[in-house]
C-alpha cells in the first residue's frame, strides 16, 4: 500500500457551551442577594445600564411579559397554567449573540466572550460576590489537579453534588451509576476520587467509613482499629468490655485507639457550611389568595429591576465620531440587552419551579410538616418540561418564605418510606416529625420504646421497620428509650 498525503472530508458532531450559555447557567444557581452584587458591578462596568422603578406601572411601561416574570398565581383548580411563556423573541437561546458574532467575523476574534468592562474579560459570575466557599466549591477546585481522566471527573463532580452538608454521600452508589448511565465500578473509582480529596472523610457512606478514612490518613488503620470501626455501636451502648475483647487490645491500647477516634471529624463537611448563623433572606415569597389558590412571586426587595437607558445610548451614538468608539459603544449595549434578557429568563425558570413546587406540596403549606410528600428533581423536571440539572441549580441556595415559616428549597425535596395505605409512600420528614412529636408527648413513667412506636407510627398510616425508626430518632437528636427515661428522672429529681 503505497503512502502519500490526501485530503479526507469528514463530518462529526460536538455539543460546545459558549461563555454566554455559562454565564445564563451559573445565574440560575446565584441567590437573589448573590444576584444584587453580580448586578451592583455590572452597573458600575456598564454606562447603559440602570436600576428601573418598581411597582406596577415599571410593569406594564417595560412589557406584559416582565411583570408576568417576576410573579405568578396557582388556582386552586387547575393549576396548569404556571407562568405565561413570554414573546418568541425572548425564548431565544441566550449563547447566541449574532451582533457580537458578527463583528468577530469581522476583526478574525472567534472567542465570543461575554465582556463587561472596557475592552477587557470581566470577572466569571463564580468569582462575583466570593464569600466563604462552600463544601462543594471547595472540592471542585481540587478535582481538576487530582485527575487527569475527563470521564472520572465528571462522575466526581456529580458526586460532589450529591454529598449533604455533613459531607456524607446519602444516595446508594448504583443509583449513581444508573443516574449517570456508567458502570458501577466506574462510579466506585469517582467515589474513591472525591474521598482522596480534602478534608478526608467526605464521600463516605456511614460514620464508620467517614472515620475509617481518616485513620488510614493518619496511618492508624490496622485489623484492631478496623474492628473498632466495625462495632461503633458498643460505643454508643457503652458496652466497652465487649468492644476491647473484639478488638484484641490491652487496657493501654485501648483507651490509646478511643483517643485516637475522639480526634477525628465525623462530620468533615460542616467546616464548610456557609452562613454561619447569618438571617436568612428568602428569594421566593409565597401567599394564600382568597380563592384558595396561591400567589408565587419573587422577592423585589432583593431583586433590583434592571433596564437598558436607551436615549442614552442614542445620545451617546450621536457624540461617537471614530469606529472604535462606535464599536466599544455597540458591545455595551449587547452587553446589556444579553443581561437583562438572562435575568428574564432566570426569573421565569425560577418562579416556574417554585410554583411547581407548591403545587407538588400543597399539603405542606397548608397543613404542615405532616402533608410533606416525597418528591425528587426529577419529578418537577418532568413536570414542567426542563432538564433535571436545572432544576438543581434553580432550588440551590435558595429559600422560600410562607406562612410556616423560611425554608430553603432542598427540604422540600425528600426520600419517601413506605406507608400502610399504599399510596406512593410518605415523607421522611413528614416521619421524622411523627416520631418527635410522639416522643414529646410520651409520659415519662412510660417511655415508648421503638417497637411501640413502629406500632404507633403504623397506626398513623406509616409502615417501618424497627430499625428504620432508630435511625430517624438518632438523626433528629432524640434518645433511646433508656437514655430518655434517665434524663426525664434527673429532670424531676432537678
Amino acid at each position: 500500500m503505497a503512502l502519500g498525503p490526501r485530503l479526507d472530508l469528514r463530518q462529526s458532531q460536538s455539543l460546545v457551551m459558549t461563555p454566554q450559555l455559562q454565564q445564563a447557567i451559573k445565574l440560575l444557581a446565584l441567590s437573589n442577594l448573590e444576584i444584587e452584587t453580580f448586578i451592583g458591578e455590572a452597573l458600575d462596568a456598564n454606562p447603559l445600564l440602570e436600576i428601573g422603578e418598581a411597582g406596577p406601572a415599571h410593569a406594564e411601561a417595560a412589557g406584559p411579559d416582565e411583570g408576568e416574570a417576576r410573579r405568578t398565581t396557582l388556582e386552586s383548580s387547575p393549576v396548569d397554567q404556571l407562568v405565561a411563556e413570554g414573546r418568541a423573541e425572548d425564548d431565544r437561546p441566550l449563547d447566541i449573540d449574532a451582533t457580537a458574532l458578527d463583528r468577530d467575523r469581522d476583526t478574525g476574534d472567534w472567542s465570543a466572550e461575554f465582556r463587561l468592562g472596557g475592552g477587557e474579560e470581566g470577572p466569571g459570575i463564580d468569582e462575583r460576590g466570593e464569600g466563604e466557599k462552600t463544601l462543594a466549591e471547595h472540592l471542585g477546585s481540587q478535582i481538576g489537579a487530582a485527575t487527569r481522566d475527563q470521564r472520572c471527573a465528571f462522575i466526581a463532580r456529580h458526586i460532589v453534588g450529591q454529598l449533604d452538608e455533613a459531607g456524607y454521600l446519602p444516595v446508594p452508589l448504583r443509583e449513581v451509576a444508573a443516574e449517570l448511565g456508567v458502570t458501577l465500578g466506574e462510579a466506585e473509582a469517582g467515589l474513591e476520587l472525591v474521598q482522596s480529596l480534602d478534608p478526608t472523610g467526605v464521600g463516605a457512606r456511614n460514620l464508620g467509613e467517614c472515620l475509617a478514612l481518616q485513620a488510614r490518613e493518619a496511618d492508624r488503620y490496622d485489623p484492631c482499629m478496623e474492628r473498632l470501626l466495625d462495632n461503633l455501636d458498643l460505643i454508643a451502648r457503652g458496652d466497652l468490655a465487649r468492644l476491647k475483647r473484639i478488638c484484641g487490645v490491652d487496657d493501654e491500647d485501648f483507651a490509646d485507639m478511643l483517643g485516637e477516634l475522639r480526634r477525628y471529624d465525623p462530620k468533615p463537611g460542616l467546616r464548610f457550611t456557609a452562613g454561619g448563623g447569618e438571617a436568612v433572606t428568602p428569594d421566593i415569597l409565597i401567599g394564600a389568595r382568597s380563592d384558595g389558590g396561591w400567589d408565587v412571586r419573587l422577592n423585589e426587595a432583593t431583586l433590583p429591576r434592571l433596564i437598558v437607558n436607551r436615549s442614552y445610548y442614542v445620545e451617546m451614538r450621536g457624540a461617537c465620531d471614530d469606529k472604535a468608539a462606535r464599536g466599544w459603544l455597540s458591545d455595551k449595549l449587547a452587553d446589556a440587552n444579553w443581561l437583562v434578557k438572562a435575568l428574564d429568563q432566570r426569573a421565569r425558570t425560577i418562579l416556574k419551579v417554585a410554583s411547581e413546587l407548591v403545587k407538588q406540596q400543597d399539603g405542606f403549606f397548608r397543613h404542615g410538616v405532616a402533608q410533606l410528600k416525597p418528591l425528587t428533581l426529577r419529578t418537577v423536571a418532568e413536570a414542567i418540561g426542563m432538564h433535571e440539572s436545572t432544576v438543581s441549580r434553580v432550588t440551590s441556595n435558595k429559600y422560600l418564605l410562607c406562612a410556616r415559616g423560611t425554608f430553603e428549597l432542598k427540604y422540600f425535596f425528600t426520600s419517601g418510606v413506605g406507608s400502610t395505605q399504599g399510596e406512593g409512600g410518605a415523607s421522611a420528614e413528614a416521619v421524622k416529625a411523627a416520631i418527635r412529636q410522639l416522643i414529646d408527648a410520651e409520659d415519662p413513667k412510660a417511655i415508648l420504646s421503638d417497637d411501640t412506636l413502629v406500632d404507633l407510627l403504623k397506626a398513623r398510616g406509616y409502615d417501618l421497620a424497627r430499625r428504620t425508626v432508630a435511625k430517624y430518632r438518632e438523626a433528629i437528636g432524640l434518645g433511646s428509650s433508656v437514655q430518655r427515661r434517665r434524663q426525664k428522672a434527673l429532670a424531676r429529681m432537678g
